[in-house]
């Protein structure tokens, strides 16, 4: 290895600073402090409480009935914490994303405490006031310490001390690919010291920012000499030979090696692996809400469907009412839409146009100042109460009250069809269309008549589809709630 680039390797070494830390390590106190929160405040709530109650500090004695509901709630709170994903690296360096994942996994464990205390008819031996006040402080004190420890991590993450020292094989086109994607997206968990390749004379110096130190010979030195933790291999997948013999000529050495994959993996980011007949396989769409997942939504769709009709119902037979005295034609508006699988469905609506100017097949969509809608139909547009008849759409089993919007058949944007202008549109037809969703409460709702407003709606759709839960369905039907009035793209 030449002297320059022995100087250029030093002063890569230099910027990585500290020997790098586990984020493991930081997890686990984490873990370790939730777990002591719910403890702590379980026994400080009763004593504070017994203290309260008499007024004498002789009154302060532990009453080890009470000890059995805290360990099980710190259990259970420890489990629930785990499966809402609290320790991830993003749920640790985004505090808004914890703070949901912590809400709605403490919702659950409160849930399950209170299911048990039910089931064993215990629930009357507990104090309420102790209850809501254990619970109520725990999660202010898990989210307060979220809120101390986030900004440290993230701190300690700019400096680079959660960084693995990593090197790629390959300064071809496939690493530089590599380093291209690795320089743009660069996490703060691995640091990229250089680049080595056999053909060295046959490479240019320095890739993507990233400089050629050398051959696979050395290589081998330099992850003795600099502790190494992770190779790349960044080779094509069809140079099967050069790759095994790579892989055999570093998998005695303790690190981690990985295969980079090959140029089409580059376009489907984020996608796990998955293996069948012991073949590992890229992981690339799955079909989405299905099994537990379906049930689940199932459930949840009818519960809040007979919560609307159970509170709502009163209100839908006024509307009924009004509509039928606003103006003469049918109380409800039937239209075909594009409902799951890219079947047609028939979509109710209240009727908020003139009756004789209703557009049956969607071709004309509703515009500001539109002279086709009513009075009372402008209003009900407005506050998207001509929506609530979808409900029995959500009955019927072709609608879900959180989805992708259903489009009407012959619906275009500038002319044109939406798939023909929008890749991936029909995968949005892969779930069941929505009341709402979360394109509409991201401000992409209404008018459809530019390019740009169907992209980001069916960016929007997508990514519903692909990160679906229950909490993100309740997240969107609340902000539903926020922002219906205030919509201005609704008329």
């Amino acid at each position: 290895m030449d002297s320059s680039s022995i100087q250029t390797l030093e002063v890569g070494v230099q910027q990585v600073g500290q020997r790098p830390l586990s984020l493991m390590v930081v997890t686990s106190l984490l873990r370790c402090y939730d777990v002591a929160v719910i403890i702590i405040l379980g026994v400080v709530c009763h004593l504070a409480y017994n203290y309260a109650y008499a007024l004498d500090v002789n009154a302060i004695v532990f009453d080890e009935r009470y000890l059995a509901p805290i360990l099980v709630g710190a259990l259970i709170g420890a489990g629930a914490f785990h499966i809402a994903g609290l320790y991830q690296e993003k749920s640790i360096l985004e505090n808004r994303r914890r703070f949901e994942r912590l809400l709605g996994a403490w919702a659950a464990t409160i849930m399950i405490l209170l299911m048990l205390g039910f089931v064993s008819k215990s629930t009357g031996e507990f104090s309420r006031i102790w209850t809501v006040s254990w619970l109520l402080s725990t999660v202010i004190a898990l989210w307060v310490g979220g809120e101390i420890l986030g900004p440290r991590v993230c701190r300690m993450a700019a400096e680079g001390r959660f960084a693995r020292r990593a090197v790629i094989v390959g300064a071809g086109q496939h690493g530089e690919r590599l380093a291209r994607h690795l320089h743009q997206y660069g996490t703060p968990y691995l640091s990229v010291l250089g680049l080595f390749d056999d053909r060295k004379d046959r490479v240019p110096s320095s890739v993507a920012g990233y400089e050629v130190l050398g051959d696979t010979n050395h290589l081998l030195k330099f992850v003795e000499t600099h502790n190494v933790e992770v190779i790349i291999i960044a080779l094509p997948w069809s140079a099967e030979q050069r790759l095994l013999h790579l892989i055999k000529l570093f998998a005695v050495k303790p690190i981690q090696l990985r295969l980079a994959p090959d140029l089409i993996g580059f376009n489907f980011l984020d996608r796990s692996t998955t293996t069948d007949a012991r073949l590992p396989m890229l992981h690339l769409f799955d079909r989405p809400i299905s099994g537990w997942s379906h049930a689940a939504k199932t459930i949840e769709d009818w519960i809040i469907t007979l919560t609307i009709l159970l509170f709502l119902g009163p209100l839908m037979l006024l509307i009924a009412l009004a509509i039928k005295l606003d103006s003469p034609g049918p109380v409800l508006f039937r239209q075909k839409r594009y409902g799951f699988n890219n079947q047609p469905i028939e979509v109710f609506k209240f009727r908020s146009m003139y009756h004789n100017a209703v557009n049956q097949d969607g071709s004309r969509q509703a515009s500001k100042d539109d002279p086709r809608i009513t009075r009372l139909g402008r209003f009900l547009r407005k506050s998207s109460l001509d929506e609530l008849p979808q409900v029995l759409n959500v009955l019927k089993g072709d609608m879900s009250i959180v989805g992708p919007r259903p489009h009407p058949l012959a619906l275009r944007s500038e002319g044109r069809h939406f798939e023909e202008v929008v890749d991936r549109y029909a995968a949005r037809h892969r779930v069941k269309p929505g009341i709402t969703g979360w394109a509409q409460v991201n401000g992409w709702r209404g008018e459809t008549d530019t390019l740009e407003k169907i992209q980001h709606r069916v960016e929007h759709d997508l990514y519903y589809i692909d990160h679906w839960s229950v909490w993100f369905d309740l997240r969107i039907i609340l902000k539903t709630l926020r922002v219906v009035w205030d919509d201005q793209n609704a008329y």
